[in-house]
This record gives structure tokens, C-alpha cells and sequence, in this order.
């Protein structure tokens, strides 16, 4: 049993014969008991004085013989486990190989089957999972190592042949570094999509801005008055600093494309997309540059507006006064009107002032195509028309004042 050569064709027959060999030497180990107590009782007949049954030398001999094949059966059976202990390490290291060769292909077939995603949701999934499998393809790396370094102290043993194993061990390390290399370019393909479904995202994101900005900015409604002008005016404004910040974004997308991968940066949808948005901002910006220009205007016309009842409401008062004012034929009223005519002047050389920027702003609007023009033009004519009225009464009031005078002053000579 000791001298057999068999040691096992697989992992499971080795712990088999491991486990009978285990039985072995416990039996040896009680025989080893009884063969000292024997050899102790027959060393007794060789020392005994007078008669001896037999020769105490032969007795001696039998002794040392039966030791000597002890210790040869106890070497036998050391050498056995020894041997034994060295084919369960090795059908364990080939059964590790087969477990990691198995682990390999069930990966390789995970990543076979696998898709890149549908969206940006289902991409980060797959991103999460993959994750995973990373974290699993680290833990059986480290058991790998450890099963290839057994592998290299069974070599350095010698005590089998080495083909077998360098050859599993070779399998192994090409199936595994082809594993690796496809996770890697799976890994790198999740990343494509990810880019991608987040760029088609963002894009969207874009759009939809744009597009609502577009419908702020293309609004129609400049407001009523001054005020409310003004208050659209300065709400636009911040769109158009909105619009501006969001500029950067829209130089990007080009950039952005050209790191997406081959497969999406290629592909005449996405080439599109971009110049659509493009096209989309600029005319956001056009469009904005023009709703800027028309509250610009409307509040322009609102103020000229407001500045021609102002002066028509001066307009109107002094033409009431001049109409209801009669020329007195005494020196001293005379003066004192005289005196009022003087302060008039100086009140018409401010509100002629009022009412040429008046006019300067109605040829700005006009030349600039003002879709109120008519209404803006008539308004302007009308204010002109009653100024010259005032002038005119004026004109004709200092006449008569100065006849008055003319009088006075040649009554007083005469």
C-alpha cells in the first residue's frame, strides 16, 4: 500500500487516498505501540542470568529487525503523504485553473451579449453594473495571482512533469488578458454612450431653452406707457445677458462632438443637431437684437409722448393767457405786461428746446421705419402747428405793445 504509485487522477480521488492513508498510519501507529511493547518483552530473555531459552544475541537481532522495518514502514508512509500531499496540490491548482477558465467564459459571454444602452438612464445602469464586474474581475485577478504562484512552486519542486502545467498556465494567461482586453473595450464603449446620451441630453436641454427664449424674445407686446416700457425693457435685457452667458455653451457643442466616439461623432444626426442649435441661437439673437431695438423705440415714442402733452399743456395755457390778454393804453400796465413778455420769452426758448428735440426724435423714429411713424409724424405736426400758433400770437401781441409804446412815448415828448 505504502509503495503504490498511484496518486490520484483528479482532486476528489487524492483526498480519498489521502483520507485511506490517513487510516494507514493510525494504524501504524498503533502497531508501532505494540511492536515496542513486544520488543521490550523479548529484550527481558536476553538479559536473564543462568538459563536462557535462547540466544540472547538472536533475540537481539530479531529485535533491531523488526525496529529497523518499523522506521523503514513509518519513512514509507512519510514519503507517501509526502507525495500524495504533493498531487493534491497540484490537481488543486489544475482545478483552480478550470474554475477560472469557467469564471472567464461566463464573463466573456456577459460581455458578448451586452448592449450599450437605449438612453441615458439604461446607459448609467449598465455603467453601474459594469462597475461591478470590475470589482469581481479585481477580487478573481488576486486569486489568479495566487493560484499561478502555486503553480510556479509545483514547477520548482520538480516532482512533476512541467508540461501540463505551463501549458494550463499559458491558457489561462491568454484567456485572462483577452478578458481584460474586452472589458476594456466595453468599458470604453459604456463611456461613448455615456458622453453621447449626455451630449443628446444637454443638447435638449439647450433647445428647449432656445426655444422658449425664442418665444420671450419674439413677444409683441412693447407695453403701454413709459413705465410699463420700462419694465420690459429692462426684463429683456437680463434675456439678453442669459443669452450671452449661454454663448459659450453653443461655441462647445462643436468641441464636444469631436470627443465623442467614432461610431456617434461620425454620424450625420448628431452633425445636424448642432447646426440646428446653431442656427436656433443665432436667431434667438437676432431676434432679441430686434425686440431690444423696438422697446427702445416704443420707449422713445412713449417719452415723446409724454414730452408733447407737456409741452402742449404749456402750449395750451399760454395760449388761453395770450388770447385773453388785452393790450392796455396806460404807460405803467404796459410795462408791466412788457415784463411778462420778457419771462414768456425766456419759457419759449426753454420749450422750443423741448420741442426741437421733440422733432429730432421724431426724424430718428421715422428714418428708422417706426411701425407708428404716421401716428408719431401727426403728432408732431400738431405740436409744431399749435407752437406756431403761439408764436404768431405773441409776434402779434408785442406788435401791439410796441404801437402802445410808440404812442405813449411820443404823448410824453409832446
Amino acid at each position: 500500500l505504502l509503495v503504490s504509485k498511484d496518486l490520484g487522477k483528479h482532486l476528489l480521488e487524492v483526498e480519498d487516498l489521502l483520507q485511506k492513508h490517513g487510516l494507514l498510519e493510525a494504524d501504524i501507529a498503533a502497531q508501532t505501540e505494540r511492536v515496542q511493547a513486544l520488543n521490550a518483552a523479548a529484550l527481558k530473555f536476553s538479559e536473564l542470568e543462568g538459563y536462557q531459552p535462547c540466544d540472547p544475541q538472536i533475540i537481539c537481532n530479531r529485535v533491531n529487525h523488526v525496529q529497523t522495518c518499523l522506521e523503514e514502514l513509518g519513512e514509507l508512509a512519510g514519503k507517501r503523504r509526502k507525495e500524495l500531499e504533493d498531487s493534491r496540490q497540484l490537481w488543486a491548482f489544475f482545478q483552480e485553473m478550470e474554475e477560472a477558465e469557467a469564471w472567464i467564459r461566463e464573463k466573456e459571454k456577459i460581455l458578448a451579449t451586452k448592449t450599450y444602452g437605449r438612453d441615458l438612464s439604461s446607459v448609467l445602469t449598465l455603467t453601474n453594473k459594469h462597475k461591478s464586474m470590475l470589482g469581481e474581475l479585481g477580487n478573481r485577478r488576486a486569486l489568479l495571482h495566487q493560484s499561478m504562484k502555486r503553480g510556479e512552486q509545483i514547477l520548482a519542486k520538480k516532482r512533476f512533469s512541467p508540461g501540463g502545467i505551463q501549458e494550463k498556465m499559458r491558457e489561462v494567461r491568454l484567456r485572462w488578458k483577452k478578458l481584460e482586453e474586452v472589458t476594456g473595450l466595453h468599458q470604453q464603449r459604456l463611456q461613448e454612450a455615456l458622453n453621447f446620451f449626455q451630449f443628446s441630453a444637454e443638447t435638449d436641454d439647450l433647445v428647449a431653452w432656445l426655444q422658449d427664449t425664442y418665444r420671450i424674445v419674439s413677444s409683441d407686446d412693447f407695453g403701454h406707457d413709459d413705465y410699463s416700457t420700462q419694465a420690459l425693457l429692462r426684463k429683456h435685457r437680463a434675456v439678453v445677458e442669459e443669452v450671452e452667458k449661454h454663448r459659450a455653451a453653443i461655441l462647445a457643442l462643436r468641441k464636444q462632438v469631436a470627443l465623442l466616439g467614432p461610431e456617434h461623432r461620425q454620424g450625420v444626426d448628431v452633425q445636424i443637431r448642432v447646426v440646428e442649435v446653431e442656427q436656433l441661437y443665432g436667431e434667438v439673437v437676432e431676434v432679441a437684437v430686434l425686440r431690444q431695438q423696438w422697446l427702445q423705440d416704443a420707449l422713445a415714442v412713449y417719452r415723446m409722448f409724454s414730452e408733447v402733452h407737456a409741452c402742449e399743456v404749456w402750449v395750451d395755457e399760454k395760449e388761453q393767457w395770450l388770447e385773453r390778454m388785452e393790450v392796455p393804453e396806460e404807460l405803467d400796465e404796459v410795462e408791466v405786461v412788457q415784463h411778462r413778455f420778457e419771462s414768456l420769452d425766456q419759457e419759449m426758448n426753454s420749450v422750443m428746446g423741448r420741442i426741437l428735440d421733440v422733432n429730432q426724435v421724431v426724424q430718428q423714429l421715422v428714418d428708422g421705419g417706426h411701425p407708428s411713424s404716421e401716428e408719431v409724424r401727426s403728432c408732431q405736426d400738431h405740436l409744431n402747428s399749435r407752437w406756431n400758433r403761439v408764436v404768431e400770437l405773441v409776434e402779434r401781441k408785442k406788435s401791439q405793445l410796441s404801437s402802445v409804446l410808440k404812442i405813449q412815448n411820443y404823448l410824453l415828448e409832446c
